[in-house]
This record gives structure tokens, sequence and C-alpha cells, in this order.
């Protein structure tokens, strides 16, 4: 198989052109997205051989979501076929201080109704030194629950390396059964990134100072959670997001990396945003990239937060970028001057 596997649901992305609200428009473009494909496409754009693994209809909409994963190098061989229907969600973009809204309909998908008997991970983890998930597959329901602990199970069974982006969403599940499931999954995780919100929401770990809502990030906050988080789990790192949103059309990205007992952070992005939509995928594919790659935890957390960086200023839920581009930006070129 390949040297990395994601694992997550696929889906049917609708979105009003531009920047039209879903009671003005009278047609959408289609693109298909999913948390875990997205960190796929990522990688794939790096040179890494990487595989996504779902399950689709079997039909021509489920070949079309697979096609277009597989058109960026995604090795798709092992996406299981079956079920009714392809998950869809609506997503308007939001402009100044008009937020973004996103809507799902996502019942009764195939990935949503999968089994374990669906997934052959022995077969699939074959050859794999590394496995992605986020707290968006298990939070669909029991089965893909029971799905991604045998999964991790198996992983680590074979020493495979182990990362989990925490991902919370209060439209999937409550933060009482989100807690239950996360907390049994951390224990096979040896890499965890997360935001305030999934500290706080899933295990109950809040800063004191910070104030997402009113644009106010301490930075000896997230340190604290990040810290707490690896000591709770026996992580070997812990990587957060700081998100500060000026509104919805200008936010101040930056993140922070704690292992080995120490903290290390990037420098901070002032961005007009394009589209934000996978902005954190690509932030774990930058430090899954920088992790194979043996880079040391300061070049690690400026790479993945250049990566997302760059992600946001473009259409679309994958980053279509080169590791030349944001080793590019890392190194401080950040002027956006025209390149001739």
């Amino acid at each position: 198989m390949s040297e990395v596997v994601t694992f997550g649901e696929l889906m049917l992305k609708l979105s009003p052109p531009g920047y039209k609200r879903f009671v003005q428009t009278d047609s959408f473009d289609v693109f298909y997205g999913g948390a875990e494909a997205n960190v796929a496409v990522s990688l794939a754009n790096y040179g890494i051989d990487c595989a996504f693994i779902t399950k689709l209809p079997k039909n021509q909409i489920g070949d079309s979501a697979l096609n277009f994963v597989r058109r960026f190098g995604v090795n798709t061989t092992t996406i299981a076929r079956g079920g009714e229907r392809l998950g869809i969600f609506f997503a308007e973009k939001g402009a100044s201080q008009r937020p973004s809204l996103v809507i799902y309909d996502r019942k009764h998908s195939a990935m949503q109704n999968a089994e374990p008997k669906d997934f052959d991970w022995e077969t699939i983890f074959a050859d794999t030194k590394y496995f992605h998930f986020t707290g968006i597959t298990p939070a669909l329901g029991d089965s893909c629950a029971a799905i991604c602990l045998e999964a991790c199970k198996k992983a680590k069974e074979k020493g495979i390396t182990i990362s989990c982006d925490i991902n919370y969403r209060a439209k999937l599940w409550d933060t009482a059964k989100a807690s239950q499931v996360m907390t049994g999954l951390m224990d096979y995780v040896d890499i965890c990134i997360a935001n305030e919100e999934d500290a706080e929401k899933v295990f109950g770990i809040k800063g004191k100072k910070s104030d997402v809502e009113k644009g106010q990030i301490d930075l000896e906050d997230y340190k604290g959670i990040a810290a707490e988080l690896a000591k709770k789990f026996s992580l070997s790192k812990v990587a957060m997001t700081l998100r500060k949103s000026i509104s919805a059309s200008d936010n101040i990205w930056s993140a922070l990396l704690y292992t080995g007992g120490t903290c290390y952070t990037s420098r901070s992005y002032d961005i007009r945003l394009v589209d934000r939509m996978g902005g954190g995928d690509s932030f774990a594919a930058g430090l899954i990239y920088s992790t194979i790659k043996n880079k040391t935890p300061q070049e690690s957390i400026d790479f993945a937060t250049a990566a997302s960086c760059l992600k946001q200023t473009i259409e679309g839920d994958f980053n279509q970028v080169s590791v030349e581009e944001v080793e590019k930006l890392a190194a401080g070129n950040t002027s956006g001057r025209i390149s001739r």
C-alpha cells in the first residue's frame, strides 16, 4: 500500500458562486472534499505516497467523487464501495462581518453506514508508516467510531505513527459523547492537532485568558493547554492552530508545536481570506510531511503554518501548492510580489 494512509468521509460540496447567499443563488459550484481527503491531496502534492480510505456509493456520483481525488495522485485502490448515497454539505462563503455558513446533508451516507467488515486494515496498512484520521469520522456514528478504534489498534500493532486532528463538530455530536469516544481513541494517538475549542469541548481543558469570539488569543494559555494534552495522553507532539478572526475576510494565523517539554511557535500571518475551508487540514498535512522528512520542531511548525496560510488564499478545499512554495513563505518571503 502507501507510506501514509488517511481515513474519513468524502463528501459532495455545493457552494453558491462567489459570495452569494443560499437564498440568492440559482446555481451551485461543485467540489468534493472532506478533512482526511484534503490531507491526502496535500501530501500527494508534496510527493508523498498517500492512500485515502473511505466508503463511496457504487454509482456514478461515487465514481465522480473517487475520480476527483484520484486525479491529484492519491491512491484510491482500497476505497470500499456500496451504501445508499454520498454525503453532501452546502457551504456559503462569508465576508467582512457576515460569517460563513455550512449545512450538512449526510445522514445515511455510505460512510456513515459503513461497517468494520468493509475495511481490511491488514492489507491497507501493508508498508504504511503513518496513519491519520480526525474526530469528524468517529462523530458520524457508533459504527464509524468502532472502525476508527479497530484501525488504531491495527496501526499501533504494526508500529505505525498515528496522528489525530480533534476537529470537534457540534453539529455531529455533543461534548459528552465526543469526550467518551475521543478519550478512548487517544490511547493510540502519537501526535494530536487541536485548537482551543477542541481542547475545551472534548477534554475539558480550558485556557484562562483567551476568547476567540472576541478575538483574544493568549499564547501562554495555548502553551499550557498543549502541555496538559501531552501529559494527559502521553503524546509525543501536540500542535495547536491559533486563529484570530478580525472578520470573516481577515484573519491572523499562527500555530505552536509542543514536543519534548518545549514549545515552538511560528510567525503570524495576516491573511485576506479567499477560502478558509481546509485550512486546518493543510496544517495537518504540513505537520505530517515535516514529521516524515525528519524536520526539526521549529522547521515543522514553520512549514505547517506556512502551508495552511497559503491554502486559505486558494479556492476549494484542497491545498494545491508545492513544497518549494511553502518553504519560500516559511523562510520569510511574505510580500506576495509577482514571481516573474
